[in-house]
């Protein structure tokens, strides 16, 4: 309770991220300065109606009171007025929809864009993949945030900067350069929303939309989900950095490990992007990213898998099981000496891959991840059972 309390106080702070903001973000691109100035325009319009309707209504309510001996009209109906009442109202709403027709369909138009990302939404995280450069990555509620909101963490809330609304892995964007998002999900609706870039459009499983931003300043602007996606829901922020441009190319330089910013890193990122501009907007046989786990089964030996699955643990895993593998019963169990960690490999598998109770899915890693992650996790802590080989893995896809 104390933490919910501190939680909804954080508001009240004028430094914080979630201070109170009364009216809609003017934002950072030509779009969203036009859907500020559309709701200025319209919130306007909406006032002087407000005060004529209620001022003339206040008003015959007070001079046409009996006290005063106001006799009631007894015409049965009045043409002109039928007549004024209707085309104020059309002229009004036609003066609203032109300017604003206009800027929903320059939302609508993504062609011509400079580089394309495309995002997928999973419970409860983003994976981002920039088909022009082959930069991939997940992205996920910051581990501060995370262990802060567990239930009886006894953390302070207000001590932490942008609580809730930061990430371990930031999007970066560069400054004036159109941006086309490609946006699909893997498992449940989703939506991504940036009220700064005014981004926000439905990830709907099977389907690949689009949008666009192009960004005219650099910053960090937060965004979240704005679909009920779940348990998890409130917990999958987005973070998009904006950059100048040689600092954004030097970034992708240093997510690629020197590759330019115009060749993709592999024929698999050019193929998947050819295949994801192609099919946008248009139905998709399967959700985005069920194919990700198809790699070749290699045999790997225990250290390697060791060695690999404590990064992926300490990426995934380790804010509900903790380093030492102990967990917080009884919604996360401790993994040491667990009747699953030392039972049948194939059922911790299948349970990596699609979840149980409060632990969700994670088969949007790939085979040799899940491989590694549970060999290390069966071979940590005094735990001894064995490895476990993609091709194991594959099997129970």
């Amino acid at each position: 309770m104390k933490r919910a309390v501190s939680a909804s106080l954080l508001g009240l702070l004028p430094g914080s991220a979630l201070a109170l903001q009364w009216n809609l973000t003017e934002g950072v691109t030509e779009i969203s300065r036009e859907v500020y100035g559309l709701h200025m325009l319209i919130f306007g319009i909406c006032v002087v109606i407000g005060i004529g309707v209620f001022g003339f209504m206040f008003y015959s309510v007070f001079m046409h009171r009996k006290s005063k001996g106001a006799k009631p009209a007894n015409f049965h109906e009045s043409t002109t007025v039928e007549i004024i009442w209707t085309v104020i109202p059309f002229v009004i709403l036609i003066g609203m929809a032109i300017p604003a027709a206009g800027t929903l369909i320059k939302m609508e138009d993504a062609s011509n864009a400079d580089m394309t990302v495309k995002v997928t939404g999973y419970q409860w995280m983003w994976e981002y993949e920039y088909l022009d450069s082959g930069v991939h990555f997940y992205s996920r509620l910051e581990a501060e945030s995370d262990r802060a909101r567990q239930t009886g963490s006894g953390a302070d809330v207000a001590a932490i900067d942008n609580y809730l609304l930061e990430v371990d892995n930031r999007v970066v964007l560069p400054v004036g350069k159109k941006i086309r998002f490609l946006l699909t999900s893997h498992d449940v609706l989703h939506a991504w929303w940036v009220p700064d870039l005014a981004v926000k459009k439905d990830a709907v499983p099977g389907f690949v939309r689009e949008i666009w931003a192009k960004i005219d300043e650099p910053g960090v602007y937060r965004g979240q989900c704005a679909e009920l996606c779940g348990r998890d829901h409130g917990f999958m922020p987005i973070v998009v950095e904006a950059l100048p441009q040689d600092e954004y190319d030097q970034w992708v330089a240093a997510q690629t490990g020197g590759a330019t910013t115009d060749v993709p890193v592999d024929a698999g990122a050019k193929q998947e992007s050819e295949s994801f501009v192609a099919m946008a907007d248009e139905p998709a046989p399967e959700a985005a990213g069920e194919s990700a786990s198809s790699e070749p089964a290699a045999e790997l030996d225990q250290s390697e898998l060791v060695s690999a699955g404590e990064k992926v643990y300490k990426t995934n895993c380790v804010v509900c099981h903790k380093d030492t593998g102990q967990g917080m019963p009884p919604a996360f169990p401790s993994l040491v000496g667990s009747a699953v960690v030392a039972g049948d490999p194939a059922a911790q598998i299948k349970q990596v891959i699609k979840g149980k109770n409060a632990m969700p899915p994670f088969g949007h890693l790939s085979d040799k991840d899940i491989a590694a992650v549970v060999t290390y996790t069966r071979n940590s802590w005094g735990n001894d059972s064995g490895v476990v080989q993609p091709a194991d893995v594959a099997a129970q896809r």
